[in-house]
């Protein structure tokens, strides 16, 4: 496969999973407002920490009304994170390789483009309940990766829209995790409240996790939910999970049988994966949860960086070489 055409379908993944994990953090902490006393004011500043994009909120908006978060996250095209900028930018990938999607995908993917845009012009984020629309957004990023599952057959393009995805939904885990444990909570003092409770219950539902986790845990407690989105094998957001499905995509892509590694890629996520899969829970919360949450996301990208050198701007630029001596 081309390396052209690799990075194309592996930012398709991220950006779609970035777009869905919006529409979901949006659509969970609307409805976590509903739910809280009527002299708590809302809290919509954590979810833009949670996106990694507060300093830029900042420069833009005074203060964290709903509209004004909505519309950051959903719609602002200076944001080059938003749910339109990434809809947009998946769209311009599949477009550019639209002869190696299946016909559905494309159009599935253009009509989750031109919701976007209606929503837009419909100022979804000034309506008194926009949930109906974010449920759409997700329902139809869901619909793309059942087509990709269930039509696109098992070769490297569909492992690299795998990996971005992947990558894309761990670091994602672990921002939402890391805000709700630092940011959310007023004061020590309401630790173990009925607000600390519904805090934890929506963060638990942003990962479509709770009925798993009240499945496999029972109670919620944070150290639950923390060995639950962290170390947890079998949940497919958990961070370790999914690091270990990026691992063996990385195998798959590079034809490697053995338990060893073929490039720098593949030799970091191996020790990111090896060190969660024989990690406990007290290990990580000695030293410290945001600490060991904030370690794992500069591995995601750098293991991010490392894909790209080895699979992508290389190849691209032995290309441009070896045009330029023809």
């Amino acid at each position: 496969m081309l390396s052209r055409v690799a990075n194309h379908i592996y930012w398709l993944g991220r950006y779609l999973e970035r777009a869905e994990n919006y529409a979901r953090f949006i659509d969970v902490n609307f409805n976590l407002m509903q739910d809280l006393p009527m002299d708590l004011k809302e809290q919509w500043g954590p979810l833009v920490a949670a996106t990694g994009d507060l300093d830029l909120y900042q420069k833009k908006y005074q203060g964290f009304e709903r509209h004004q978060v909505m519309y950051f996250l959903t719609f602002d095209q200076d944001n080059p994170n938003s749910m339109l900028s990434a809809v947009t930018k998946a769209r311009e990938n599949a477009r550019i390789i639209r002869e190696n999607l299946s016909k559905e995908t494309w159009e599935k993917a253009n009509e989750l483009y031109y919701m976007l845009q209606t929503g837009h012009e419909k100022k979804v984020w000034k309506k008194e309940d926009p949930r109906q629309f974010y449920e759409q957004v997700k329902n139809q990023i869901l619909l793309l990766y059942g087509l990709a599952d269930a039509t696109v057959a098992r070769t490297e393009g569909w492992y690299f829209r795998q990996l971005g995805q992947l990558l894309e939904r761990a670091d994602k885990t672990s921002r939402i995790l890391d805000v709700k444990y630092h940011i959310l909570l007023p004061s020590p003092v309401e630790v173990g409240s009925p607000l600390d409770f519904l805090h934890w219950m929506a963060l638990l539902k942003s990962v479509t996790g709770f009925n798993t986790y009240r499945r496999l845990y029972g109670n919620i407690d944070p150290s639950g939910v923390v060995d639950f989105l962290v170390l947890n094998k079998y949940f497919p957001r958990s961070i370790y999970y999914c690091l270990k499905e990026a691992e063996r995509c990385l195998h798959c892509i590079s034809g490697n049988v053995s338990d060893g590694f073929k490039n720098p890629a593949e030799k970091t996520i191996g020790e990111i994966r090896s060190r969660l899969e024989y990690s406990e829970l007290d290990d990580i919360i000695s030293s410290g949860l945001h600490e060991y949450l904030d370690s794992l996301q500069v591995k995601i990208n750098h293991i991010s960086d490392l894909i790209d050198i080895n699979y992508f701007r290389l190849k691209e630029n032995y290309v441009l070489q070896s045009d330029s001596q023809a």
